[in-house]
């Protein structure tokens, strides 16, 4: 049995190492918003229970301990947010903030049972694989926004970016997983992309907007 905040760094921990970056005692503070010394203390602690490998140099990585312990938390936070979106009808703006509570129960098959109920769902409601029992996650070849040419359509299959704020303006716009979207023109001056959204008229999104956005062709 592992704490909750156990369980966060080594969620964190795993998110960021999944970005291919260094996973410095800095970035998970920023992650988690928590002071870096603070950090560094935790560090040092499960360390010490074999779940990661940390030194200032090199950063902090997961053993295949803490590997299969983060996939546990990230599988059954997944889980909740498809309960949540699919059954109890919260928006996929919502569902995080619940899962990030849900995600800490204790009980020895009750992500098999939830998987089992929800029809063993691969993908939550943002378009994030949820790992299988056995940490495998489903294969995606998902790109962003940012790098399609114009001229050329594709379909949502993902969000980077699932802060509450970015979701809301997406469904504003009426985007959501599976929408068709159309590169019209790209601005080189800041970035900014002129999409075409399903067959609705054209709008302008900001290249942080389009960097956000993961699409398949």
């Amino acid at each position: 049995m592992y704490t909750l905040s156990e369980e966060n760094y080594l969620k964190a921990i795993y998110r960021l190492s999944a970005d291919g970056g260094k996973v410095t005692a800095s970035s998970i503070a920023e992650t988690l918003g928590n002071n870096p010394a603070s950090v560094v203390d935790m560090l040092k602690k499960i360390t010490t229970k074999r779940l990661i490998r940390y030194d200032k140099k090199h950063g902090a990585a997961l053993t295949e301990k803490g590997q299969r312990i983060a996939l546990q938390v990230v599988r059954k936070h997944r889980l909740w947010e498809v309960f949540l979106h699919e059954k109890l009808g919260y928006s996929w703006d919502e569902v995080h903030d619940i899962a990030e509570q849900m995600e800490h129960i204790q009980h020895e098959d009750l992500d098999s049972r939830l998987d089992k109920f929800l029809g063993f769902p691969k993908y939550d409601p943002h378009g994030d694989p949820i790992p299988q029992p056995n940490g495998t996650l489903a294969k995606m070849s998902k790109i962003s926004l940012s790098t399609i040419e114009p001229g050329k359509s594709c379909h949502v299959v993902g969000i980077k970016d699932t802060n509450a704020t970015f979701l809301r303006y997406l469904q504003k716009l009426n985007i959501g997983i599976g929408t068709k979207i159309t590169i019209v023109e790209r601005i080189p001056f800041d970035g900014s992309v002129v999409i075409a959204i399903g067959r609705q008229s054209q709008t302008t999104v900001s290249g942080k907007f389009a960097e956000n956005v993961l699409v398949e062709l």
